[in-house]
């Protein structure tokens, strides 16, 4: 199985976020691995799959994922999984409950409610931000405001709210599953074993979201390997996917390499 590490790759974004919000992510990905498979699916209520009411669990989600991976022929060979946020819980509860359709994953500034209080998963500070959301007068302005919360490079702000509100107007994410999804990862409290599977988890020490703290947790709950972005929000892959990159290459090969014939 070690062999099968990083051929056959599964994307799962976070919160009312679609696959067309990994942006350069994917293609700098495809470029380290040409000869791999990439696929990207769509939690229940967003992207293709926006008039879909969202499940309120994150097993209810990850099955509904899962169903759809089967439907897809996308588990004719065991996944490696990168989960982002909520993409990371329900990564996590699908090598729980199938773990011999994946074979490794990468967890990107995910938290467990068994693990870290409340207010380290949904920081504070950026309480103020639903309520900014509410006043902006525009889509674009709304996800400029979601931007500005969740990436910390200022560069491109303009252009992605542009293209992010183009998403939202082409796949709405309903306020009702923005809120279902919300309360899966709130609640979401997985069993307490670790899964048998090679696990990475990257954090950003500047994500002003979900505090770093979330990830350290993790980390020392099953002695896992973790990568930290030194001025990242977020929205890892979104501020520095040459970085994201880079450590998935590396942790690739760091895995490959006791099973390479020389």
């Amino acid at each position: 199985m070690p062999k099968q590490i990083g051929e056959n790759w599964l994307l799962l974004r976070g919160l009312s976020r679609e696959a067309a919000h990994w942006g350069e992510f994917l293609p700098l990905l495809q470029a380290q691995f040409p000869r791999a498979s990439i696929h990207t699916l769509d939690l229940p209520g967003t992207g293709r799959r926006f008039q879909e009411t969202s499940p309120a669990t994150i097993n209810a989600i990850m099955e509904s994922v899962r169903q759809q991976a089967l439907t897809e022929g996308l588990l004719n060979q065991p996944l490696t999984i990168v989960g982002l946020s909520l993409g990371g819980m329900v990564a996590w509860e699908w090598i729980l409950k199938h773990q011999n359709e994946i074979c490794a994953a990468t967890l990107i500034n995910t938290s467990m409610a068994s693990l870290s209080p409340f207010y380290q998963r949904l920081r504070w500070q950026s309480y103020p931000i639903f309520f900014k959301l509410l006043l902006q007068p525009t889509c674009f302005h709304k996800e400029l405001t979601i931007i500005r919360c969740v990436a910390n490079r200022r560069s491109q702000d303009q252009v992605i709210a542009s293209e992010w509100a183009r998403i939202q107007t082409e796949r709405p994410v309903t306020l009702g599953n923005t809120v279902r999804q919300l309360i899966a990862a709130a609640g979401y409290r997985p069993e307490k074993h670790n899964p048998d599977v090679p696990l990475l988890l990257l954090s950003s020490r500047g994500d002003r979201l979900v505090a770093p703290a979330c990830s350290v947790a993790i980390q020392t709950e099953w002695q896992l390997q973790l990568k930290s972005h030194p001025w990242a929000g977020h929205d890892l892959t979104l501020d520095d996917s040459d970085w994201a990159v880079k450590h998935l290459k590396d942790w690739v090969e760091q895995l490959s390499m006791p099973f390479e014939i020389t």
